[in-house]
């Protein structure tokens, strides 16, 4: 079994953890014999999956693509959030599940 890594934070992804996997592969287009590389999988975990969504487009054409692809699934579906949000409480223990601080929801630290 291979072991997987968050591209973005190198945080170890266990087998069937949440996360999002994007694959990418090249293939020759109008030459024959036609040419096609491996198939790469490149997962990031919930909250840099999260992150990467809600934050500015990256450069480079190829690094866009990826990032419209990653958006979509972020947007398409509230599951992954919870997911990014249930292991930050996990692992942090700072976030608090829903309570609010003198009117102000507690997702965010103050310095």
């Amino acid at each position: 079994m291979e072991h997987l890594f968050c591209l973005r934070c190198n945080r170890e992804l266990e087998a069937g953890q949440k996360s999002v996997a994007v694959y990418m592969f090249a293939q020759s287009v109008g030459i024959r014999p036609r040419q096609k590389s491996a198939a790469q999988r490149i997962c990031f975990c919930p909250q840099c999956s999260v992150s990467l969504a809600m934050g500015p487009p990256p450069e480079g054409a190829l690094n866009i693509a990826a990032w419209k692809m990653i958006r979509d699934l972020v947007g398409s579906d509230p599951a992954l959030n919870q997911a990014a949000w249930e292991t930050l409480r996990g692992i942090v223990g700072l976030l608090p599940a829903g309570e609010t601080d003198g009117g102000r929801a507690g997702a965010y630290f103050e310095f």
